[in-house]
Order: structure tokens, then sequence, then C-alpha cells
């Protein structure tokens, strides 16, 4: 079973990495079309804060490719050079995608709180992971307690990934939805962007699908009867 799982972790990371070339292959092919409205990404995400009744959330630019976020502890949407002067299909989708979760926020949208309140504690987790990995594998045949804190960790990581596919599903739903009935977008443009928006998707399946297997490998390392007393 443990080899198993071993070889499926390493998998998905093949199956990650594959994604992250598609998701930047799928980008520049969309990024190559002028939309016909002219729209850039931030014009986009600023109307749609507007449509809703948002008039708290800044709009900004931020260095990097694919770094897009909303910040819900500054109320700032961050939106990559290539998105927010981005005139096309593609930084519209990502614009009104990363405004879907302000939205979420002004809503009070319960995927969205219960993933904020596990924020801290996954910040925890990624500082002291690698180190208590460490004593607990040097330590695991004298005492289960670091072993057990790994399994733990890496069950908040795993729950946190769950918890992010509807709060970014939402999101994207969100987000077609408002530049299908904007007309912000022509049919052709609006399937670019779903296209671009469902290839995004698939990389949180996949890191959710890792952070499951993960901890099942740990949990079975250090739990599956193997160890000796």
């Amino acid at each position: 079973m443990a080899g198993l799982l071993y070889l499926l972790m390493f998998a998905l990371m093949g199956v990650s990495f594959w994604l992250q070339y598609k998701l930047k292959s799928k980008f520049e092919e969309y990024g190559a079309t002028r939309l016909s409205s002219d729209l850039t990404g931030e014009e986009a995400a600023k109307m749609m804060l507007r449509d809703n009744g948002i008039y708290d959330v800044k709009v900004l630019s931020v260095e990097g490719r694919l770094t897009d976020h909303y910040n819900p502890m500054d109320k700032t949407i961050n939106l990559s050079h290539a998105v927010y002067f981005g005139r096309n299909a593609a930084a519209v989708a990502v614009a009104a995608h990363e405004t879907g979760h302000a939205v979420q926020h002004a809503t009070a949208y319960s995927w969205l709180q219960l993933r904020s309140q596990l924020v801290p504690a996954v910040s925890i987790v990624s500082g002291w992971m690698p180190w208590l990995l460490l004593i607990a594998i040097f330590t695991a045949q004298f005492s289960l307690i670091p072993a057990g804190l790994v399994v733990i960790f890496f069950g908040i990581t795993a729950i946190f990934s769950i918890i992010t596919l509807p709060v970014e599903f939402d999101a994207s739903n969100r987000a077609l939805a408002w530049i299908k009935n904007r007309n912000v977008v022509t049919p052709q443009e609006y399937a670019m962007s779903k296209d671009a928006l469902w290839w995004a998707a698939t990389t949180y399946v996949v890191a959710a699908l890792s952070a499951i297997v993960t901890f099942l490998f740990y949990a079975l390392r250090f739990f599956g009867g193997s160890r000796r007393d």
C-alpha cells in the first residue's frame, strides 16, 4: 500500500508540472487574440466590483506570472502584469475570477470564511513541517509524538486543499456568469475564457489529490502497523 501511495505521489507531481505547462500555453494562446470589447483585466475587475456594489476593494498590478490572487486581509485584487494590462479572453477571465473572490468575501461566502480561518494554521504548518518531518523520521522508533504531529499537519494541509476547491470553482462560476451576462466577450471569446479557467481549476484538483495522498502516505508510514514497539 505504501509503495502504491509513493508512486501516486510522484505521478501527481508529474501531472502537476504538466498542468502548469499546459496552463501557461493556454494563456499564451488566448492572450494572442485581442478582446473585441478591448477591456483590460483591470477594467473588467473594476467593472465587476461596481456591478456587485463593492467600492472598498482596490485592483493592483503585481510582479510575476500567474501570481494573481485576492487578499481578504487588505481587500486587494492583485493581478499580474499580463492580466492587469491584458486585453484578451484569458486576462478578463482571470481578473473576473479574482474579483469573484472579492464578491465571496463581501457576501460572506461560507467556504471562503472557513478557508480564511485555516490560513493561520496552514502558515504555521508550512514553517514547521520540514523540521518536524526530519525529527519524526529519525525518532519514529522511540516516540510517536513527532510522527503524530506530522500526520496532523499533513491532515490540516489536505483539509485546506479540499476546502479550497469549492472556493475556486465558485469564483470561476461567478466570473463566467458575469462576463457572459455583461456581454464583455463574444461567444467565441467566452469559450476561451471558460477553457482557461477550467485548466486553472484542474491545478487545484491535482493539488488536493496530492495533499490527500501525502497525508495517507505518512499516516501509513508511521501508524500502518509495521512499527515495532
